[in-house]
């Protein structure tokens, strides 16, 4: 067994999270409901779609009331349509109030924000191109930093008055949990007490969604076939699966280091207590299995543990042929015949691309806290993937070290282990 890491004063705890999903808008709904095995995917409605439109179901965030929120109020949000915004401060600002912290001018220069996102504010871009054809009028004002990525941590630092290092890990379908990293580095090497981590995407605008869809990514039903129900759309690890459903979500980890938690009376729920990033240098986004193994291998070395250790998995897992293959190959080699069981979120919230993993960590973290293993719906087993995914429904699991994974475009690869405090 290697030896066990452990936890140093700057290590970085898990002390506040929220999340915004097509399962809810409230973080103890979603959880509710992804125990439950509910899908939150359904039509997609956020444009026009004609029968010649190649996707029909998305995974969409619920309309949430603004009013108790000033900082959301029509007049504040007036030259930020993008729904990255909106969401992006209201799960920063919820998530801090779980944590406790009050970020005063002293901890404001040691709060760091990593905030970002996949995709952007693009579709604001996409309203200006638009505008500018159609009615021959110039883009408004606000229509570039509304597209630029950096502004939605941006954004956040303003809110709440953050003045920390502030960056953008942008690492495609991986940036939630990159953020995560790169937060937990930061607060190791002292550069920050606290970090705000995560991501938002809303990627649901037409010519997105349509080119996920020619470059055969995206769910779409099988030729001849009746539709299938939004609902048993995304099927990871399935035999039947047929590409991701394209989603929508936002979520926040707030982490600190584990001795500005103590002093301050803070309360833990978990700690990273490893992590690992690896670069395939192959495919542009057909995942490799050497690097993505390697990435999962040395994240659970650097957690100091051994991979018996690790008593489940939160997958990657966004329903592709090739994606889903090379993960399980790479948990197959790293764990032998004894991989831990496994559950893909994407199953019931489809893939929100950059946010995903950081809405995933946040499941993760409720999981390891209620000692639950949520399922994995829509399986079909697939021979050529034996693994256990709770295809039976939620299990009741002891979790002291949860393995999360994510893999993005680009081949960029992150694995964190999370350790419950009572380890």
């Amino acid at each position: 067994m290697a030896k066990r890491m452990k936890p140093s004063p700057r290590s970085a705890v898990i002390v506040g999270t929220d999340a915004v999903s097509p399962l809810g808008t409230d973080l103890a709904v979603q959880w509710n409901r992804l125990c439950a095995g509910e899908s939150g995917i359904g039509p997609l409605t956020r444009f026009a779609v004609d029968d010649a439109f190649p996707v029909k179901v998305a995974g969409q965030v619920p309309k949430f009331d603004p009013a108790p929120f000033p900082f959301l109020s029509p007049r504040k949000m007036a030259l930020w349509p993008s729904p990255i915004f909106p969401h992006a401060l209201l799960v920063a600002h919820r998530a801090l109030l779980a944590s406790g912290i009050e970020i005063d001018p002293v901890l404001a220069a040691k709060t760091a924000v990593t905030f970002s996102s996949a995709v952007g504010g693009q579709d604001a871009v996409l309203e200006a191109d638009r505008r500018m054809i159609a009615d021959h009028k110039l883009p408004p004002p606000y229509a570039n930093p509304n597209s630029c990525i950096n502004m939605v941590g941006g954004k956040i630092s303003v809110l709440t008055g953050a003045t920390g290092p502030i960056l953008s890990t942008i690492t495609a379908c991986a940036t939630g949990l990159t953020s995560v990293i790169v937060g937990a580095m930061l607060i190791a090497d002292g550069s920050a007490d606290v970090a705000i981590c995560g991501a938002a995407d809303f990627c649901l605008v037409a010519p997105i969604v349509a080119g996920f869809a020619t470059m055969n990514g995206a769910f779409q039903d099988k030729p001849g076939a009746d539709p299938a129900s939004p609902a048993e759309a995304s099927r990871p690890f399935s035999s039947h699966r047929r590409g991701f459903v394209v989603s929508e979500g936002a979520g926040v980890v707030i982490l600190a280091a584990k001795e500005f938690a103590d002093a301050h009376g803070i309360a833990i729920r978990a700690a990273i207590a490893g992590w690992a990033m690896t670069s395939d240098a192959h495919h542009y986004v057909a995942p490799h299995f050497p690097t993505v193994t390697r990435c999962i291998a040395e994240s659970i070395a650097h957690a100091g543990i051994s991979p018996r250790e690790i008593a489940s998995v939160n997958a990657h897992a966004a329903s592709t042929k090739v994606g889903d293959q090379v993960e399980f190959e790479a948990l197959q080699a790293v764990f032998g015949n004894r991989i831990p069981p496994v559950t893909a979120n994407k199953s019931m919230i489809g893939h929100a691309m950059g946010a995903s993993s950081a809405i995933e960590t946040i499941f993760a973290v409720e999981a390891m806290d209620c000692g639950i293993l949520p399922p994995t719906i829509n399986y079909r087993p697939d021979p050529q993937i034996d693994v256990d995914c709770a295809a039976e429904g939620a299990r009741a699991l002891d979790q002291p070290f949860v393995l999360k994974n994510a893999f993005g475009f680009g081949g960029a690869n992150a694995c964190v282990v999370l350790r419950g405090m009572d380890r």
